[in-house]
C-alpha cells in the first residue's frame, strides 16, 4: 500500500471529528492478520502504537533537555528528569528510531520484542503489561515493517498530539474496530464509548473513587477522567481502581490507561472468587459485566457475605455481580451499570425474589431501556441500572464529604421513588447492523435524569445538566407519556416488582387534528376503495400489454 511521504498531522481544532488518518492505519493493520484473528492481532497493532507514544513523549522532552544542557542544569539521559515530567524513560535500544531503521529487515520481529523487554525492564509499572511476541513465525515481517513506517509518520505522543487527544482517539478507533471484527468476543473488552459516556454523564463522578471490577479496556475510567476534565474538575480528585480476569485484556486496560496519563489500581484475577479489593467502597461503580454468564462457578461460593439479598443462581451471574456493585458501594454512593433486559423481570431461580428485596431495600434509583444494536457483542436490547444508597439529602456524600455536603447539594429527597426513562426509540445506524446514540440523545438521557434527581433550587444537582422536555432543555422535570415516568414504590409493587420502563412510561401522546372519528374513518376507507379500483385498472394494462408482446 501507498505510505505517507511526510508527517501526517493532525490540525482541525474541533477535537472530536475524525483525525483523517484511522482508516489508512487500520488498512496497514489488517495486513497482518493472515492467521491471525483479531484477538491476536490486536495486542501487536495496540502495542506499537503504545510504544510510539511514549516514544514521541521521550524524545520531546529529550529534546528539551539537550538544548538545556548548556546551563549545566540537565542531562538528557537522567532517567529522573524523565520521571519528574511524568515520561515513561525510554532506552537507547528502544526508541522509535531504533525500530524505523530496522523496519525493513528481518529481525524486526526479534527488535521489537527486545524494545518491549527493555521498556518493562525500565519501567517497573508497565513490567508484564506489553506483548512481546512480535518473532513469532505466523507474524508476517514485512508487513510488519510496513506497519512500522506507517506509525512512524504520525506524531502521537508530541506536545501537539497530547492537547488533541491523538492517540487516545487512535485507541479508540482501533478498540472499536477490533471489537467490531470480534463480534461477540469483542463484547469483552471493548463498550461503545457512546453507552459508556451516557453512564458517566448520569453517575457524574466528579470527586471520589471509581471502581468497575468487569474493567475490560478501561472505557469507563478514560470516559470518567475525560468528564472530570470537561466540567472545570481536577482529575486529581478521583481514584480509580479496576479489575479484569483476562490477562490479555488486562494488559490492553493497562496500556489504555498509561497511554493517557491515568494512575490507577487495576488488578489482574477473578472478580468473585478472588476479589482484589475486597475493603474497598466505592463512591461511583460504573460497569458492562458479561451478560447472563453461566460459567461463574457460583455453586462455590454458596454463602457469599455479598449475597445479602439473596443466593444468586449458579446458571447466571446477572444478580452475582449487581450485588458485588452493591457490596463495594459506600454508604452515599451510586452505581451504573449495563444488563440485558431479562434482569429488569426475570423470575427464574430466585432472580426476581433478588430483584425484589433490593426494591424494597429503596436502592433502586433510575431504570433505562436502550435500543438494541448498541453492542458489538450482541444485538438484543440491554438496560441500565442505577442503583443508590444516597435517596435521602442527609445521606453522606461521596469520600466522607458529611451529610448532604459537596456536588450532592440541590438534590431533593427521592426515597420511595424511581424513575424510569424509554429510550428505545433514540440513537441512529451508523451501519447496517449498529446503532449509536448521539450526543442529543444522551443529553436528553442524562438531563432528564439530574432534572428529576434536582430539588429545583438550581438547575440540577450535579452542574449544567438539563431535561429535556418536549425536545426542548428545561430545568423542570415532569412525566413525559412514551419517554420517562417517576414512578412509587407502590407502582412498582403493583407491576410485581418488574422494573421495564415500557410498563410505566405509557404511551406517547399523539397529536389530535380534530377530526372526528367516524369522518376519518368514511374519509380513509373512500381513500382505500379509489385505491383498489386504481390498482385494478393498473393490472389490466399490465396484462394487455403482455398479451400484445404476445407473452
Amino acid at each position: 500500500m501507498a505510505l505517507c511521504a511526510t508527517p501526517i498531522f493532525y490540525t482541525d481544532a474541533n477535537s472530536s471529528s475524525p483525525l483523517g488518518f484511522e482508516s489508512q492505519l487500520w488498512a496497514a493493520a489488517d495486513t497482518l492478520r493472515n492467521n491471525m484473528d483479531a484477538a491476536e492481532y490486536k495486542h501487536v497493532v495496540l502495542g506499537l502504537i503504545f510504544l510510539k507514544y511514549i516514544s514521541d513523549a521521550f524524545e520531546e522532552l529529550h529534546a528539551d533537555l539537550t538544548a538545556r544542557r548548556q546551563t549545566g542544569y540537565t542531562d538528557p539521559e537522567d532517567r529522573d528528569e524523565y520521571r519528574a515530567a511524568n515520561v515513561f524513560w525510554v532506552p537507547p535500544e528502544a526508541r522509535w528510531a531504533t525500530l524505523k531503521n530496522h523496519a525493513r529487515q528481518a529481525t524486526i520481529g526479534q527488535t521489537v520484542d527486545d524494545a518491549m523487554t527493555a521498556i518493562e525492564r525500565d519501567n517497573p509499572s508497565l513490567k508484564g503489561v506489553l506483548p512481546k511476541d512480535y518473532a513469532r513465525p505466523n507474524l508476517d515481517k514485512m508487513s510488519l515493517g510496513r506497519l512500522i513506517d506507517l506509525i512512524s509518520n504520525i506524531r502521537v505522543g508530541d506536545a501537539a498530539g497530547r492537547s488533541k487527544d491523538v492517540i487516545g482517539r487512535v485507541y479508540e478507533y482501533f478498540l472499536s474496530r477490533f471489537a467490531s471484527a470480534e463480534g461477540k468476543k469483542g463484547g469483552q473488552f471493548y463498550t461503545p464509548a457512546h453507552v459508556v459516556r451516557l453512564l458517566v454523564e448520569m453517575l457524574s463522578p466528579y470527586h471520589g473513587r471509581v471502581y468497575d471490577p468487569c474493567c475490560g479496556s478501561g472505557g469507563m475510567f478514560v470516559q470518567s477522567e475525560a468528564f472530570v476534565e470537561a466540567h472545570a474538575g481536577r482529575v486529581g480528585d478521583i481514584s480509580i481502581y479496576g479489575q479484569e480476569s483476562n490477562y490479555t485484556t488486562w494488559r490492553l486496560c493497562k496500556m489504555n490507561l498509561a497511554i493517557r496519563g491515568i494512575d490507577g489500581q487495576i488488578a489482574h484475577g477473578d472478580t468473585f472468587h478472588s476479589d482484589r479489593h475486597p475493603d474497598l467502597r466505592a463512591d461511583f461503580v460504573l460497569a458492562n459485566p458479561p451478560f447472563n454468564d453461566s460459567d461463574w462457578r457460583g455453586e462455590l461460593l454458596a454463602g457469599d457475605k455479598r449475597w445479602v439479598y439473596g443466593p444468586p443462581p449458579p446458571g447466571n451471574a446477572n444478580f452475582a455481580w449487581v450485588q458485588h456493585f452493591l457490596h463495594h458501594l459506600a454508604p452515599g454512593g451510586t452505581a451504573g451499570f449495563v444488563l440485558a433486559n431479562g434482569s429488569m423481570s426475570s423470575n427464574q431461580s430466585g432472580e426476581g425474589e433478588i430483584r425484589r428485596a433490593i426494591i424494597e431495600a429503596d436502592l433502586v434509583d433510575c431504570m433505562v431501556a436502550l435500543p438494541g444494536q448498541l453492542f458489538y457483542s450482541t444485538q438484543i436490547p440491554v438496560c441500565l441500572w442505577f442503583l443508590t444508597r444516597r435517596k435521602s439529602p442527609l445521606a453522606p456524600s461521596p469520600s466522607g464529604g458529611g451529610l448532604g455536603r459537596g456536588k450532592g447539594r440541590g438534590t431533593r429527597d427521592r426515597r420511595g421513588q424511581t424513575l424510569f426513562i424509554d429510550a428505545r426509540q433514540m440513537g441512529t445506524m451508523s451501519d447496517r447492523t449498529h446503532r449509536v446514540l448521539t450526543d442529543d440523545d444522551i443529553a436528553r438521557i442524562a438531563g432528564t435524569y439530574h432534572a428529576w434527581k434536582s430539588d429545583g433550587r438550581r438547575p440540577t444537582d450535579d452542574g449544567g445538566h438539563l431535561a429535556a422536555v418536549g425536545g426542548r432543555p428545561s430545568a423542570v422535570y415532569q412525566d413525559i407519556p412514551g419517554f420517562c415516568k417517576s414512578a412509587t414504590l407502590d407502582d412498582i409493587r403493583g407491576h410485581g416488582y418488574v422494573l421495564t420502563p415500557g410498563r410505566y412510561v405509557g404511551a406517547a401522546e399523539t397529536e389530535d387534528d380534530g377530526e372526528p372519528f367516524a369522518a376519518k374513518m368514511e374519509r380513509l376507507t373512500a381513500e382505500l376503495e379509489a385505491q383498489f379500483t386504481e390498482s385494478a385498472r393498473l393490472e389490466q394494462v399490465i396484462r394487455e400489454n403482455l398479451t400484445r408482446l404476445g407473452l
